[in-house]
């Protein structure tokens, strides 16, 4: 994996919400952007990129670092991203590294945080959108490391903790909600070394809707058997009976 330079431009993704990219020099923020359409990943992702970097007036090959959250998240978004990483990464001649989408969204909380803000002595859950009336969540620390997940299950599962991260806003009056910020990956591109590294395998944490068959399944409705009319087994028999060899005596 190649070192970070304190210098580097760190290009950073994330697609387990929206499509949202940033880039970042040294750790000072250069250009961010979000396309608020959770289907339109592989078509937004790459043209959002080129758009931040004419933004920073950089080419692909100046960047020297990419971050991608690898979820948990939705199939394909997850895998859009993390194949554009890797080869936005093979392009750069650089590699790419893989971070929790909710250690992204823990991380915003506790950078965010004010005098008066609620307190989190005993720590939050951070929480993302998994659809079918659940969440993908986390449970972190007052500092905002993970110390449980990530998980997948609907909200009454949750611990008794604040919660915080871009599904909150489906926890319509729970006291419990105390930050709805959306996913903002510019804290990744900003802090990329100070990440866990997630590896590049995306947290799918649950299995996909439509899945390959391993068995054979007949075509046929229960209880039919196939069966040859008459004609047919006759024709069947005038057929193998002119396949046989003649056992008449050969040409002189």
């Amino acid at each position: 994996m190649t070192t970070p330079r304190p210098d580097g431009v760190v290009l950073a993704i994330d697609t387990s919400t929206v499509v949202c990219a940033a880039l970042a020099r040294g750790g000072e923020l250069l250009a961010t952007g979000r396309v608020d359409d959770t289907r339109a990943h592989v078509e937004a992702l790459t043209p959002l990129i080129s758009q931040l970097c004419q933004q920073a007036e950089l080419a692909m090959s100046d960047i020297t670092e990419v971050a991608v959250g690898v979820g948990p998240g939705p199939f394909t978004g997850l895998r859009v991203g993390v194949v554009t990483a890797l080869t936005v990464a093979e392009l750069a001649g650089t590699t790419a590294r893989g971070v929790c989408s909710l250690d992204i969204a823990a991380r915003q909380h506790v950078l965010g945080r004010t005098a008066s803000s609620p307190a989190v002595d005993e720590g939050f859950v951070a929480v993302i959108d998994a659809r079918r009336k659940e969440l993908y969540w986390a449970r972190y620390d007052a500092d905002g490391a993970r110390v449980d997940g990530p998980f997948v299950g609907p909200a009454d599962e949750l611990p008794d903790l604040p919660v915080v991260g871009p599904a909150a806003t489906l926890l319509a009056d729970d006291p419990r909600v105390i930050d709805a910020t959306p996913l903002d990956v510019a804290v990744l591109a900003q802090l990329a070394a100070t990440f866990a590294d997630a590896g590049l395998e995306p947290l799918y944490l649950r299995k996909p809707d439509a899945e390959v068959s391993t068995s054979r399944k007949s075509a046929l409705q229960p209880g039919v058997r196939l069966s040859l009319t008459k004609r047919h087994r006759q024709d069947s028999a005038t057929d193998a009976s002119s396949d046989a060899p003649s056992t008449g005596g050969g040409q002189a």
